[in-house]
């Protein structure tokens, strides 16, 4: 039997690598009770980005169950992550990953920064997308895109930003020390 009164959301990302800014959306939302859970999806072959990932799929997803422990008691417990389209063959698609968990029974929420949902149109079915799930739109630092964002104090941070940055700022301990260890992004 479904269980509608479950809010499910779902934290799709490249998250390479994860960031203290990704986090916080998670902490937010789950303290706000926006959602009772989120589950993090790191993508496989995202189709709407200009370059490939800078690390692997497996190592993507190794650091965002890395971060989660690090995340505080209270809020980590309500926090999965899924090789869903880390293990899917080809482009990923939004909507494959939604028809997926919809099998859950849970109310979906996908939850998406302002300047991501900006172009929510040129993703692969969008409108039957918009039919499954609420769109819990982030605002983002510095982004005009969504008037109707919610504003949860999102830090100014980015992966790009973090892969550049020597000492690692913005990446919870466990991740900074994964990083190191494995020599990836500005720690070679």
């Amino acid at each position: 039997m479904a269980n509608k009164s479950v809010k499910l959301g779902i934290y799709g990302g490249t998250f390479d690598p994860i960031h203290n800014g990704h986090l916080r959306v998670v902490v937010e939302l789950l303290s706000q009770k926006i959602v009772d859970s989120i589950v993090l999806i790191p993508a496989g072959q995202p189709r709407l980005r200009s370059a490939e990932p800078v690390a692997d799929g497996k190592t993507r997803l190794e650091m965002c169950k890395l971060a989660i422990q690090d995340l505080p008691a209270g809020i980590k417990e309500h926090v999965a992550v899924s090789d869903i389209e880390i293990n899917r063959d080809g482009p990923t698609f939004a909507i494959d990953t939604v028809n997926e968990l919809n099998k859950s029974g849970a109310e979906l929420f996908w939850i998406i920064g302002s300047d991501a949902y900006a172009n929510i149109d040129k993703w692969h079915r969008a409108d039957e997308l918009k039919d499954l799930v609420n769109f819990i739109v982030i605002d983002r630092p510095g982004s005009t895109e969504e008037e109707s964002a919610l504003d949860i104090g999102a830090l100014d941070i980015s992966a790009t930003k973090v892969r550049q940055d020597q000492e690692l700022h913005g990446v919870s301990p466990s991740v900074r020390k994964f990083i190191l260890e494995r020599k990836l992004y500005a720690s070679k």
